[in-house]
């Protein structure tokens, strides 16, 4: 396909990445279990919130929900236009998870979707910051600390790895949104009152979950 040919295919196809970011996954695992998650817990519609009131299993599922939602938007722009084509619609997707038009613009961190992407453009990369992730998170019971460190991480890998000028700016676009999306855990986390994962059941019978947080909370990793 001719290059300008491409590039208007992909753009086209920006508002259905957006729309497919927005997809619901945390709240639609939590309803399952009688768990609004947006009112309970965190209030956050993410992976972390979901762990803290159902349990590590329910939310596993939310983040493969949501990492799909990147991989498959940045799979299809990958096909048409390579890592550009990639990057447009995994970052679309990203901005519709963090950005949902119908919850009035309060998403998820992003970290899940920005995964889902990541592993399309460097599926090894990803596979060790994933194992970084989880052993900090389960490790500390920190999911916000878990994704800051993979949010520093991720740019500096693909420098050191040679990545494109476009490659590098993209990585650390995403990573700087991540970092200021969880601006206020860090404040938390300056004065020790970060809350974490685990605990006693959540309300709808889920182990490994709590749903007694302030209500400010937003250690979401996703």
């Amino acid at each position: 396909m001719p290059q300008n040919g491409a590039v208007a295919w992909v753009l086209a196809l920006v508002p259905l990445a957006y729309l497919l970011g927005t997809f619901p996954s945390a709240d639609l695992v939590a309803r399952r279990f009688g768990v609004d998650v947006t009112k309970e817990g965190s209030g956050n519609p993410g992976a972390s919130n979901v762990v803290r009131l159902l349990g590590w299993k329910a939310g596993a599922l939310v983040l493969v929900l949501d990492a799909a939602k990147g991989a498959i938007a940045a799979g299809v722009g990958l096909a048409i236009d390579g890592h550009r084509g990639a990057w447009i619609l995994g970052v679309a997707a990203v901005v519709g998870h963090v950005f949902p038009v119908w919850r009035r613009f309060k998403g998820g961190r992003g970290v899940a979707t920005g995964a889902g992407v990541f592993i399309v453009v460097y599926p090894g990369v990803t596979l060790v910051l994933a194992v970084i992730w989880v052993i900090i998170a389960r490790g500390l019971h920190k999911a916000s600390v878990a994704s800051l460190t993979v949010a520093i991480l991720a740019p500096t890998i693909v420098i050191v790895r040679g990545g494109s000028a476009l490659d590098i700016a993209i990585v650390i676009l995403v990573a700087v949104l991540l970092i200021l999306r969880h601006a206020s855990n860090l404040k938390r986390l300056f004065r020790g009152e970060e809350h974490g994962l685990g605990g006693a059941a959540g309300a709808a019978g889920g182990t490994g979950g709590t749903n007694d947080e302030h209500p400010d909370d937003s250690a979401s990793a996703a």
